[in-house]
């Protein structure tokens, strides 16, 4: 289990799950019955497993020449190719399944997160762009949560899309930072390739601005959200001000720091003064 842990990178569900709860509390009027927030949770760890399953097989040849992922667990073979191909069966069809027992809509629409996902490890190699390919994928989670609970894509669930996909994009053009050179010699495709370090620097801060404006125009849509709500944001802009003041062009040496600490920061306290807003 360590190694499957390790191979999906489990802990980084930190980033989404929050804004995900969050989706719920700020969509859905009432307490959801345990029943569909279980089904809910098992379609979200389980999509989350396939795309990271998908991501590793399909990255296999390309991880084991990086030098940042070749003593990866996948890349060692100390998680074999078949082992990797049943956890993306096992972890597609409890999603299908999941999303079947939540509403039809979702079954109908489940298939379209299974392609984005299968997608994405292929988008590095046909566009600059696959940052945006990962920035739909997390547009669709609002859009899912609204699907999932009132039947419907409302204007409030697009909002929260568009700064969870901007978000996204942006902390993974920053990521991408760290395979600058190894993806110009090989080949592989990003915005850091295609504009350089400090270009893409500029784009991903654009677009966390966007997000924290996005953020902002949800004050305005929900009824229930206010001054707890208000000052989160001031601590969100404060975070994302922080994300980009450890990386400079000249030194990439505290990406991590600011991919893993911040972004996980940024998303439970989103989720936190949702919910006081929401309670209070």
């Amino acid at each position: 289990m360590k190694k499957y842990f390790e191979l999906t990178k489990f802990e980084h569900t930190i980033f989404a799950l929050p804004f995900a709860l969050a989706s719920l509390v700020i969509l859905y009027e009432d307490m959801p019955s345990f029943w569909k927030f279980f089904w809910m949770l098992c379609a979200f760890i389980s999509a989350r497993t396939a795309g990271m399953a998908l991501n590793r097989l399909i990255d296999l040849p390309i991880d084991r020449l990086n030098p940042r992922t070749k003593d990866w667990v996948h890349a060692k073979g100390e998680v074999s190719q078949e082992e990797i191909k049943r956890l993306i069966f096992i972890s597609s069809f409890i999603f299908l399944f999941s999303a079947l027992m939540i509403n039809f809509y979702a079954f109908l629409l489940a298939p379209l997160v299974l392609f984005l996902l299968w997608f994405y490890p292929y988008a590095k190699r046909i566009t600059y762009y696959p940052h945006l390919v990962l920035g739909v994928v997390y547009l669709l989670i609002p859009l899912a949560v609204d699907i999932a609970f009132n039947e419907r894509v409302s204007l409030t669930s697009f909002l929260l899309g568009l700064a969870m996909g901007f978000w996204v994009a942006g902390f993974d053009i920053l990521y991408a930072l760290q395979d600058y050179e190894f993806d110009k010699a090989y080949g592989v495709k990003s915005l850091p390739v295609r504009l350089g370090v400090e270009g893409s620097i500029i784009i991903a801060r654009l677009f966390h601005t966007m997000t924290f404006f996005l953020l902002l125009s949800l004050l305005f849509k929900v009824d229930f959200l206010g001054i707890l709500y208000l000052l989160g944001l001031l601590a969100i802009g404060g975070f994302l001000y922080y994300e980009h003041s450890l990386i400079k062009p000249y030194d990439l040496s505290k990406i991590n720091k600011a991919f893993f600490t911040v972004n996980g920061y940024i998303s439970v306290v989103f989720f936190l003064v949702v919910l006081l807003d929401r309670i209070f």
